[in-house]
């Protein structure tokens, strides 16, 4: 058995098998929505750096964001495209801890990037008087860097996935998810590692979650006695607050997906639509 194991290269990712039928319109609007993602961050990104008046940590964070969204979905579209049009849905072990590493890191990104857009609106607002001395150039680029660096720091999750042995190749997705693999392990026990180091990464961002729940609930608490300061509010949090709720909602049904074993009884068309 175990020579079997070390021989297992390639998943197949059956979650494609609800979409045989429908395979035609569903490439034609994951295209579509694809160009219209890249050209919306591209075209923010670009006007940010040609437009000095725009070089302001507000719009860098923006700017940043928009990398980290055009990072993720080049980490899934690209593929899921190419397994729409082809009739098998495979993935190789080395491509699939790839990807799973870059959607691991991009959401880790996101909500680090929220957090930070939540700080910067929290000095904004609650500290105007300081905040070009807060939120200088330099502490600008050392939070961007926490944002972009520290999710990967945490991605020893991957490393840990690959020194597992596992038995199937079938993983029940239309993409590569750490958790997914880290199931597949031929020994539950090797896997202990795997969940403590899962759980410290979930705590680490569930304090990230928290931070920017109490910075919002602060900012609201300030701006209902300034009608300037609501009017700052409705302009610059209340999309950064949509942003938040519709990662937050879509991560932890995503979460509760691949963790609760009842889940498995979900028909997979609305696990699919979970996952994407």
């Amino acid at each position: 058995m175990m020579d079997n194991v070390s021989l297992l290269t390639l998943f197949v990712l059956s979650g494609f098998n609800e979409t045989r039928n429908h395979q035609a319109h569903i490439f034609a609007l994951t295209l579509l929505c694809y160009s219209f993602i890249v050209l919306v961050n591209v075209a923010f990104i670009v006007t940010v750096i040609l437009d000095k008046n725009l070089h302001e940590p507000m719009y860098i964070l923006l700017c940043t964001f928009c990398m980290n969204g055009l990072y993720g979905t080049a980490g899934f579209y690209p593929k899921f495209l190419w397994d729409l049009l082809s009739p098998v849905h495979g993935i190789s072990y080395s491509g699939c801890l790839i990807q799973a590493l870059v959607m691991y890191s991009f959401a880790c990104s996101d909500l680090s990037i929220i957090a930070v857009k939540a700080y910067n609106r929290y000095v904004a607002i609650c500290r105007p008087l300081q905040y070009n001395s807060i939120m200088s150039k330099q502490r600008v680029v050392l939070l961007v860097c926490f944002s972009w660096l520290t999710p990967f720091c945490m991605a020893i999750n991957i490393v840990l996935t690959s020194r597992l042995k596992l038995c199937s190749p079938h993983i029940a997705r239309l993409f590569c998810v750490n958790w997914i693999i880290v199931k597949l392990a031929c020994f539950p026990a090797d896997t202990l590692v795997n969940n403590i180091v899962a759980y410290i990464t979930i705590l680490i961002y569930v304090f990230h979650g928290l931070f920017i729940v109490w910075s919002y609930m602060y900012l609201i608490k300030t701006c209902v006695h300034s009608k300037e300061n609501r009017a700052k509010f409705m302009q610059t949090c209340v999309p950064h607050l949509i942003s938040l709720i519709t990662f937050a909602v879509a991560t932890l049904f995503d979460v509760l997906n691949m963790r609760i074993k009842d889940a498995k009884g979900l028909p997979q068309m609305l696990q699919n639509f979970i996952a994407i």
